[in-house]
């Protein structure tokens, strides 16, 4: 069977999703410290006073793993700002039977969906950490003058000619292209012309991207070959930040960031609580709490490479994080 690149890893990844659990592999945000989901919490506290405190409201998160994040979410809301956990709703974006039971047993009270368009209408506020890394990407490949696409054939890449690009580069350079996630951030921007909202991305890639190949994959913790047999492997890219800022701004919504995740969590008080939380542990695990904290915000760990983008309602004052 020859298919077309994104074909290929959207139905790899389903697969992987639907019979592995991705945490063997990988370790996420909200699991490496519970002061990350803490603050993006507030965050999200903060934002909806920024649109005006509508009640009720939905407090969605699209890819949310075991649950952890949206879990450490709600306990830091209920005892800084209990007026904003009365008036949201939880509501998961989420296709996997596995990670809903996980989900269930840390968020009872969800509302699940399959898509993020099934997310009903009405005010919003959207949270997704590493959600955008997994959507299926296209490449496509300069020869000479010409652009050739990537497809799948028996493990191995198969090039054939594409009119889909027109950029000029030099040749053999790579062009990615992620539409789904193009789409996803274009109708979230015409959402919140139409209604009040936000949404908050945090995932992995250089500001400027789209071009290079990035596809990669994860197996039993370890690199892989991301054309191997689908299902076996958790594939992603890097994110092009440039291109969805752009596409939110063309729909009418206002952008934030991109900004380094380690400043954006600084700012947030990733430190300051980081170590509250330390000062009532005992030492070994207070070490490790300041430990995953520098994981997620030093520069040379996770803090250059993850980048947070926000995009939200057009007029909605600036929002926490950022340094506007």
């Amino acid at each position: 069977m020859t298919e077309r690149l994104d074909a290929f890893m959207a139905r790899a990844n389903a697969a992987y999703y639907a019979t592995h659990n991705p945490f063997a592999d990988f370790t996420t945000s909200p699991e490496i410290s519970q002061v990350f989901g803490e603050i993006l919490g507030l965050w999200a506290a903060v934002t909806w006073q920024l649109l005006g405190s509508p009640a009720p409201i939905v407090l969605a998160e699209a890819g949310p793993g075991r649950g952890t994040l949206m879990a450490d979410a709600l306990r830091a809301v209920s005892r800084a700002m209990p007026e904003f956990r009365a008036a949201l709703r939880v509501h998961f974006v989420e296709i996997s039977p596995r990670l809903r039971q996980e989900q269930a047993r840390r968020v009872p009270d969800a509302l699940w969906h399959d898509r993020l368009s099934d997310v009903p209408d009405g005010p919003m506020i959207l949270l997704a950490n590493e959600f955008l890394d997994a959507l299926p990407i296209r490449q496509f490949v300069r020869r000479g003058n010409a652009w050739m696409e990537r497809f799948v054939a028996n493990g191995q890449f198969e090039e054939r000619p594409s009119q889909d690009i027109a950029t000029v580069l030099p040749d053999c350079a790579i062009v990615e292209r992620c539409e789904p996630a193009l789409e996803i951030v274009g109708a979230l921007a015409a959402r919140f012309v139409r209604q009040s909202g936000a949404a908050l991305f945090l995932d992995y890639g250089p500001e400027h991207s789209g071009h290079g190949d990035s596809l990669q994959a994860l197996a039993g913790g370890k690199p892989a070959d991301p054309l191997g047999l689908p299902g076996t492997a958790d594939l992603t890219a890097h994110v092009d930040f440039a291109a969805l800022a752009a596409a939110a701004r063309t729909a009418g919504a206002s952008v934030h960031g991109p900004a380094a995740q380690g400043l954006f969590l600084a700012e947030l008080g990733l430190f300051q609580r980081t170590n509250r939380l330390a000062r009532s542990l005992p030492p070994a695990q207070a070490a490790a709490a300041m430990d995953a904290a520098r994981r997620l915000g030093e520069p040379n760990r996770m803090g250059r490479l993850f980048k947070a983008l926000a995009i939200a309602s057009s007029g909605c004052p600036a929002l926490p994080g950022f340094g506007e």
